[in-house]
């Protein structure tokens, strides 16, 4: 085992990376916004740790390893964007409370078919247009958040990034369906939180009548869609993955990605911080194994707290990754090949895993940095002229609101 002579100084450059992530947005935000200054953080932060581990055999078979991982991340990732980039949603309905939830009801489910990024960029605008002409719609853009950004995409691997990187390390395809019970509960509790917040806030409004019905557009997309989820399903090929999003993206409807505002720039993003994860994350994952009895965290309701915890302050991915690792260490299961599911296929393991993937997904929502589809909505939510509250003002309502409900899943769900 590499991790236990590894000193924990090899640890730091992951640290600063998360740091970097997590602060860069809020300090610097418009040095931050360009992706070539991003490459240049994620390049000296990786060196160090690229240097380090290149000078052993093992080292080096560990970053071959690594990349490989990252490769079948970002083709998945980087199909399913480009695929729902084409994929437009025209027409406008009336913003009524019941619209309203209705609509969030149904990125519930889309969720985990798309993505929660493909899900909160292909719905957000339509819900946008409906409630155009009310006053009050900030709630409604952090309920989206909370819904459709984060807690609805716990039941596939698509859903969220942290169950890709579990599928692609050996769980099940269908094995996340036995989370429906955390999913159901606590989005079907959001939804009728969401539905009586917006009967209240919107007891004065002006009632708007319906505009044009809704109509999905994309025909070659939705096709390729559905090919790219049969192809991970039945675990093919990622060169057909490739395919298929090479054919909606160059036979599909140009139009439709123009309406939807589309570009390169967000998967770019995506690409450079996560090749700089994956490499920094190497070593750290190997010393959380190693020392995994170190660290006091055994049961399955201290596995939900401690990944939901990181996940709210760092990308839900890694952290994902680094709870897995250490529950693998404590089965005495090497952080290498398809070890997570290695995790759920055993029974006591399994259960543990559960709480680091409910955990990771759901608490991704408390704040603006947990998840990516957070701060793209609300970039779009400002675009079209809601005033968002700061990022402490949005964890106000995430503290008050989900807070309560993660305790009474951890109580319910989650045994100490």
């Amino acid at each position: 085992m590499l991790g236990a002579p590894l000193p924990l100084v090899s640890a730091l450059p992951f640290v600063a990376l998360l740091l970097a992530i997590a602060l860069a947005p809020l300090a610097a935000p418009t040095w931050w916004h360009h992706n070539r200054n991003k490459a240049l953080i994620a390049l000296l932060i990786s060196l160090p740790v690229l240097l380090y581990l290149g000078r052993t055999e093992i080292g080096r078979q560990l970053l071959l390893e690594k990349a490989h991982e990252y490769a079948g991340f970002i083709v998945v990732i980087g199909a399913l964007f480009m695929i729902t980039g084409g994929i437009h949603i025209e027409g406008s309905l009336a913003g009524t409370p019941l619209v309203n939830t209705a609509m969030l009801a149904i990125g519930v489910v889309l969720c985990n078919l798309l993505g929660t990024t493909g899900a909160s960029v292909l719905l957000i605008r339509p819900l946008l247009r409906a409630n155009k002409r009310r006053k009050r719609v900030a709630h409604i853009v952090i309920f989206f958040i909370f819904i459709v950004g984060n807690c609805g995409g716990l039941l596939t691997p698509i859903g969220d990034p942290p169950l890709l990187l579990g599928f692609l390390k050996g769980v099940p395809f269908t094995w996340t369906l036995r989370l429906w019970p955390q999913w159901l509960a606590l989005n079907g509790v959001l939804l009728v939180l969401f539905n009586i917040w917006d009967r209240w806030a919107n007891r004065d409004e002006v009632k708007v009548p319906s505009h044009e019905p809704l109509r999905l557009r994309g025909a070659i997309e939705l096709v390729a869609l559905a090919g790219v989820m049969a192809t991970i399903i039945t675990s093919g090929s990622l060169l057909a993955v490739l395919i298929f999003a090479l054919i909606a993206y160059f036979l599909g409807s140009q139009e439709h990605r123009t309406l939807n505002v589309f570009t390169f720039v967000p998967l770019v993003e995506v690409a450079v911080l996560f090749a700089a994860i994956f490499v920094t994350m190497t070593p750290v994952l190997e010393i959380l194994n190693a020392r995994a009895g170190d660290f006091g965290l055994t049961s399955p309701r201290q596995f939900f707290w401690a990944s939901g915890a990181l996940s709210s302050v760092l990308d839900n991915a890694p952290t994902y990754l680094a709870f897995a690792a250490s529950a693998a260490g404590l089965q005495g299961i090497p952080p290498h090949g398809p070890y997570i599911g290695a995790l759920a296929l055993d029974p006591h393991a399994a259960k543990l895993l559960a709480a680091i993937s409910t955990g990771s997904v759901f608490m991704g929502a408390n704040t603006y940095i947990g998840n990516a589809p957070n701060f793209i909505v609300r970039a779009i939510a400002l675009e079209h002229g809601v005033p968002m509250p700061s990022f402490f003002g949005y964890m106000a309502y995430s503290i008050g609101l989900l807070l309560p409900l993660f305790v009474i899943v951890s109580l319910l769900f989650f045994r100490s």
